[in-house]
C-alpha cells in the first residue's frame, strides 16, 4: 500500500465506529467526525516528523558540501602556481560562509521570511476570530500557540513558518480572511498547524533561507562584476573569480535549490491536509476552503520562488508562464480535494 493510499485508508477502515456531530451553520454544512486515532495514521505522522528532522540535517550538510565544492573549484581554477594553498583557502572561506548561512537560517530565518512577505502581527482585537482558531487548533495539536501574523494582500493564502513548535508563526492574508467562513478558516489553520507539528516548517525554512542567502550573495557578486572596474595587475583575475562565483551561486539559488524544494514539498501537503482533518474532525471545512482557493485568480503579490513552498495554495500556479510552473511545489488542489472527499465517503459508508 502506497503512502497516499494509507493517508486515505486511515479514515475509511472503521466507518461504523465513527460518530457525527452536526453544527449549525448559516453558510456551509459542517459535520465533525470523531474517531480514535488509527495506528497507521499515527505511524505515518511519527515517521514524517522523524524523516523531516533527518532531512533538515541532510539538507544543511549537502548545502555546506556544495559551498565547499564551490570554494575548492574556484581555488583550483584560479590557484595559479600554488593550487594546493588556493584550494584550501577557497574551502575555508566557503565553509565560513556556509556555516554563517546555516546559523542564520536556524536563528533568524523566521523573521526574514515574515519580513520578506510583508507580514505584520495580527491585532488580537481586530483579528479575534483568527487568534481564537489558532489557539483552538494549537490545543487540539498539543502545541504552544504560534505567533499570528497577517499580510495585507487580496490574494487568499496562508503559511506557517518557524524552527520548532515553540518558535513558530502562522500567517494569513487579508484576502483569505475576507472569503473564508469559520469552518473553512479552521481547515486552513489546521493544515498549517499540522506543518508545525510535523516539523515541515523547519525543513522548508532551512531550505528557503539557504536558497535566499545564496541568491543574495550571487546578486552582490554580479553587481560587483557589472559596476566595478578591475584595477591593478591582478584585477582581471579577481574579476573572473567574482564572475565564476556569481555563476555558481546563481545555479545553487535558482536551479538546485528550487529543485530540492520541489522534491521535498509535494507529499507533505497531502499529509498536512489529512493531519489537519485529524485536528478538526471536519473534512468539509478544508474541502470548501481548498475549493475557494482553487477558484482564486488573484496572484499573491508578496510571493517569491523561495517562500512559495510554504503557502497552502502554491502562488506559482496563479502566475502565467512556463518558468513559474517548472518549480511548482504543490500537487494540484483537485488531487488534494479528492483525498479529503474519500475520507468523507468513508465516514458516510
Amino acid at each position: 500500500m502506497g503512502e497516499r493510499d494509507e493517508l486515505v485508508s486511515y479514515r475509511v477502515g472503521d466507518a461504523g465506529a465513527q460518530q457525527q456531530e452536526h453544527r449549525a451553520s448559516a453558510t456551509i454544512p459542517s459535520t465533525r467526525v470523531f474517531a480514535p486515532a488509527n495506528s497507521i495514521y499515527c505511524d505515518l505522522v511519527l515517521e514524517e516528523i522523524a524523516r523531516n528532522k533527518r532531512r533538515s540535517v541532510i539538507v544543511i550538510t549537502l548545502f555546506v558540501l556544495v559551498w565547499l565544492g564551490i570554494g575548492v573549484l574556484l581555488g583550483a581554477i584560479f590557484g595559479g602556481a600554488s593550487p594546493g594553498s588556493a584550494i584550501l583557502t577557497g574551502a575555508v572561506v566557503a565553509a565560513v560562509f556556509a556555516a554563517a548561512a546555516a546559523a542564520f537560517a536556524l536563528l533568524s530565518g523566521t523573521g526574514l521570511v515574515l519580513a520578506v512577505s510583508g507580514a505584520h502581527p495580527a491585532d488580537p482585537t481586530q483579528y479575534l476570530q483568527l487568534h481564537n482558531i489558532v489557539e483552538e487548533m494549537a490545543i487540539s495539536a498539543g502545541l504552544p500557540k504560534p505567533a499570528v501574523y497577517v499580510i495585507d494582500d487580496p490574494s487568499p493564502n496562508a503559511f506557517a513558518t518557524g524552527i520548532s513548535p515553540n518558535r513558530a508563526a502562522i500567517t494569513a492574508t487579508t484576502g483569505l480572511l475576507s472569503i473564508m467562513h469559520r469552518d473553512e478558516l479552521e481547515g486552513v489553520v489546521s493544515h498549517e498547524m499540522s506543518h508545525i507539528k510535523n516539523y515541515d516548517v523547519r525543513l522548508i525554512l532551512v531550505v528557503t533561507t539557504l536558497i535566499g542567502f545564496a541568491a543574495l550573495l550571487a546578486s552582490m557578486l554580479w553587481r560587483t562584476a557589472i559596476f566595478t572596474r578591475p584595477r591593478g595587475r591582478d584585477g582581471d583575475q579577481i574579476m573572473l573569480l567574482v564572475i565564476a562565483a556569481g555563476a555558481l551561486l546563481s545555479v545553487v539559488a535558482f536551479l538546485v535549490g528550487p529543485l530540492i524544494q520541489f522534491a521535498l514539498s509535494r507529499s507533505r501537503e497531502e499529509l498536512a491536509d489529512v493531519s489537519g482533518v485529524e485536528l478538526t474532525r471536519n473534512p468539509q471545512g478544508l474541502i470548501h476552503a481548498l475549493q475557494k482557493l482553487q477558484q482564486n485568480d488573484k496572484p499573491f503579490a508578496n510571493f517569491n520562488h523561495a517562500t512559495a513552498a510554504m503557502c497552502i495554495d502554491d502562488p506559482l500556479q496563479h502566475h502565467a508562464g512556463r518558468l513559474h510552473r517548472l518549480f511548482d511545489t504543490h500537487p494540484p488542489i483537485g488531487e488534494r480535494i479528492a483525498i479529503l472527499e474519500k475520507i468523507t465517503q468513508g465516514r458516510a459508508a
